[in-house]
Order: structure tokens, then C-alpha cells, then sequence
């Protein structure tokens, strides 16, 4: 199998991070990430978008670094990169969490 490309910790840029944080569905995901077992597959997501959209998101998070994707089997496994964020942007991650946590969910994520 192919690897999927991943940033170095070095070339994470802040403006991506928060690009791709914006996103509730996305937020959501980081969430559950941080929340749960190390590597998940991308089917553990009950997200409320169309497996297409799930893949995008997905590949935005990867792309923006905030996770990890590796193959296992026929399967994507995704990993959140916790220590690498908080080594190049200390207390983002615990910030935006703990802000998803008590926001109400967004009618648009719930409509997707």
C-alpha cells in the first residue's frame, strides 16, 4: 500500500491548523481522537456527512497535520498528533477541545 503524506512537526503552519479546526465535523473528530484509543478507523466516526465528505475532512486534517493516517489492511487508521502540536503550539489543542466540549453542537454539522 501507498503511505499517505504527513507534515513534519517543523512545517506545521498555524494559519492550517486553525484552517482545518474550523470545521465542526472536523472538531469533532479531533475530539473523539483525543477521547478514545490511539488509532481509530475512519468507519468508528458517526459523523453526520456522506462517506465522500468524511474523506475530505480526513485528508484536511492529515494535510494540516493535526493527525496521523496509516494503513492496516484494507483499512485507514488515524491517529492524533497530540505531542507535536503541543511542541509547536502549546495549549492550542487543550484550548480548542475544551472549547468544543461545551459548545452547543452547530445546525449545519447536524444537517450535513
Amino acid at each position: 500500500m501507498r503511505a499517505l503524506a504527513h507534515p513534519d512537526r517543523g512545517e506545521l503552519q498555524l494559519d492550517t491548523v486553525l484552517s482545518a479546526l474550523s470545521d465542526p465535523v472536523r472538531r469533532r473528530i479531533i475530539g473523539q481522537l483525543a477521547d478514545g484509543p490511539d488509532d481509530q478507523a475512519c468507519s468508528a466516526f458517526q459523523l453526520p456527512v456522506s462517506k465522500s465528505t468524511s474523506t475530505h475532512h480526513f485528508r484536511v486534517l492529515r494535510e494540516a497535520g493535526l493527525i496521523e493516517q496509516h494503513y492496516s489492511g484494507t483499512s485507514i487508521l488515524n491517529t492524533l498528533r497530540a505531542a507535536d502540536l503541543e511542541a509547536r503550539f502549546p495549549g492550542l489543542l487543550q484550548a480548542v477541545l475544551q472549547a468544543s466540549r461545551h459548545e452547543a453542537p452547530s445546525p449545519t454539522a447536524e444537517r450535513l
